[in-house]
């Protein structure tokens, strides 16, 4: 991808000053958005005429692609997606089908399942957590967990499990993700998940290398983070990370209720398989609600980017500049900061995240240091392919 300096340009995003309000300067005005407003309705035709392969032959003609031929191409029913730039969404659309047996359109409003970018929410809600005091990122976390406890062992006898191990996924902790219910099947608590205890369809969650060594992707250390969560808050995971995340930043379509509450089906986004059949049960229940439960929209996840791109400028009444960037700091050898993935070293400060569920996949992108970034999100098994063919496209400045 293109350094992200040619994301504004090749949107066609523009703010606009205000103008004193006289008839004349009203006209002017109006005018000027009507200029506006088609100049970025053109690029994002463009954008949706003009996504590109990973390889292109040099001295040959570049192929484009339409993203309806694409969708269809990949059997991604439906995808929506949110731009944003400057602490604003510039714009947000859906795109084909939310449900394909009662062709129900996409809309930005549409609920998807997030999947593990549910990781990069919950990390906020903890670091909000931080900064009031209820919790220390380099404090051994079986100091503050009631419910369940990090069995000790060998690996954790010079060094210990913590939170900002758990979110940078350095902890030594097992289980990297979760197959989710169907719904109607028994769930499990948080405490069976993490114990491996039937109806939990997992295995323990245990310390099966030394903390602080080593990158281990786990969600099972996010379910910990979870269970850590509620024990210091006394609160339901859902609930907190409503007062702490959703609620301030006006993320009015997002939920970790699991289930999905009945009254939301008809918001939501039915899944589809790689060959664009309906996932069998329809969508997974996600007791790991931490690392995997998140319900949102792409303009609803903006809004949590956006929020970071802001408390990494010291402008975030939710969280500090100190605790955003080391949010934003590599924690290990791998580029993974606090919830979030980081890119290569050495270039433009960027924050992201994917997540693959069952039937959906998604990808948030930002970058910080020129307030711009991006959220994709499918309903289809191959949509992360798509994704990335929309991302040359933007950053080609098509």
């Amino acid at each position: 991808m293109r350094q992200p300096s040619s994301i504004l340009k090749s949107l066609g995003l523009v703010v606009l000053l205000g103008v004193i309000a006289t008839p004349a300067a009203d006209a002017a005005h109006a005018s000027g958005k009507r200029a506006n407003q088609e100049n970025l309705d053109a690029r994002i035709t463009r954008i949706e005429h003009g996504l590109l392969p990973a390889a292109i032959i040099r001295g040959q003609p570049t192929p484009t692609m339409t993203l309806a031929d694409r969708m269809k191409y990949y059997h991604v029913p439906g995808m929506s997606i949110a731009v944003f730039e400057h602490g604003q969404i510039a714009w947000a659309r859906g795109y084909g089908l939310a449900d394909v047996a009662a062709n129900k359109a996409l809309t930005p409003e549409t609920l998807l399942q997030a999947a593990s970018v549910s990781k990069s929410v919950t990390a906020l809600a903890a670091l909000r957590l931080v900064q009031q005091g209820k919790l220390n990122l380099d404090e051994d976390v079986n100091r503050k967990l009631i419910s369940w406890k990090v069995p000790d062992n060998q690996f954790t006898k010079n060094q210990k499990v913590t939170l900002r191990r758990l979110l940078s996924h350095t902890a030594g902790l097992t289980v990297g993700g979760f197959a989710g219910y169907v719904t109607g099947e028994p769930l499990p608590t948080t405490a069976q998940v993490l114990n491996g205890q039937k109806p939990a369809n997992n295995e323990a969650v245990r310390v099966d290398r030394e903390p602080g060594k080593q990158f281990l992707y786990s969600g099972g250390g996010y379910v910990a983070v979870q269970q850590l969560m509620m024990d210091v808050t006394g609160e339901s995971f859902p609930e907190l990370v409503h007062d702490l995340v959703f609620k301030p930043l006006g993320m009015s379509h997002s939920t970790f209720e699991q289930p999905l509450p009945k009254s939301l089906w008809p918001d939501a986004a039915r899944p589809y398989n790689a060959d664009g059949e309906p996932v069998p049960g329809g969508w997974h229940v996600d007791p790991e609600m931490a690392p995997a439960g998140l319900w949102t929209t792409p303009s609803d996840l903006a809004r949590f980017a956006i929020e970071i791109e802001k408390a990494y400028a010291g402008q975030s009444k939710l969280i500090s500049s100190a605790l955003t960037h080391q949010m934003l700091a590599y924690q290990s050898e791998q580029i993974y900061g606090l919830g979030v993935a980081l890119g290569e070293r050495g270039h433009a400060v960027r924050f992201w995240h994917s997540g693959a569920n069952s039937g959906y996949k998604c990808l948030f992108e930002g970058y910080p240091e020129i307030g711009q970034g991006l959220v994709i999100m499918t309903n289809g098994d191959s949509g992360l392919r798509l994704i990335g063919e929309i991302q040359r496209a933007v950053a080609q400045g098509i």
